[in-house]
């Protein structure tokens, strides 16, 4: 978590931002675990004080066996988890989506079980949240940049729904935080929010 949110530190410094982009992830974890349809949250991740954090939560911490960035990573968790159930539909989901509602969450799996590969845009119309695959389809993840286009390019079903802002809302920037905690963040996040309040006022350049 060291380097995580690198464009969060313009708000949050580096002192706080390790602990905010755990605090995302453990926030992310828990509402995705008190989804009733969730079987499964795996995180990959060779960060043993995030993968303690996460499994305390409940998460199954596979290592980063590929070790070639974040959609391989992806690739990889999807495969742990076929590899004990094998006819299980998967999800990737960002791990900075710290106002997730398990309720807006559970909308978004229902959606994206009627297609054999569908994805959530982000807030800003050009990345990705989620992505899902039906059973005994590969997920084939392409997240980062404007991976919205790449998603629709290789097939994958864009999510056109309404009232799921607290899926999309993940946070790289300042105005990102903003935006979550207007949603309303998860405990975790929200305990951090005083330590910069400050900085939160001030707009981003």
């Amino acid at each position: 978590m060291a380097r995580a949110k690198s464009r969060l530190a313009p708000a949050a410094g580096d002192t706080l931002r390790p602990g905010l982009a755990l605090a995302f992830a453990q926030d992310t974890v828990a509402a995705a675990l008190s989804v009733a349809e969730v079987r499964d949250v795996v995180v990959v991740t060779d960060d043993e004080a995030a993968g303690a954090a996460l499994a305390a939560l409940g998460a199954r911490i596979v290592p980063d066996v590929p070790a070639a960035g974040l959609n391989a990573a992806l690739a990889y968790g999807a495969r742990a988890v076929r590899a004990r159930r094998p006819d299980a539909a998967v999800a990737a989901l960002n791990a900075d989506l710290p106002a997730l509602r398990p309720a807006e969450l559970r909308r978004v799996l229902s959606r994206a079980a009627e297609f054999p590969r569908a994805f959530l845009t982000d807030a800003a119309g050009i990345g990705t949240t989620f992505l899902s695959a039906a059973p005994e389809v590969e997920l084939r993840p392409s997240f980062g940049g404007p991976s919205r286009i790449r998603h629709l390019i290789s097939g994958a079903e864009e999510l056109l729904l309404e009232f799921v802002d607290s899926v999309r809302q993940d946070v790289d920037t300042g105005d990102d935080l903003r935006a979550a905690f207007a949603l309303g963040t998860g405990p975790r996040t929200a305990a951090l929010r005083g330590a910069f309040a400050d900085a939160l006022h001030q707009p981003q350049c």
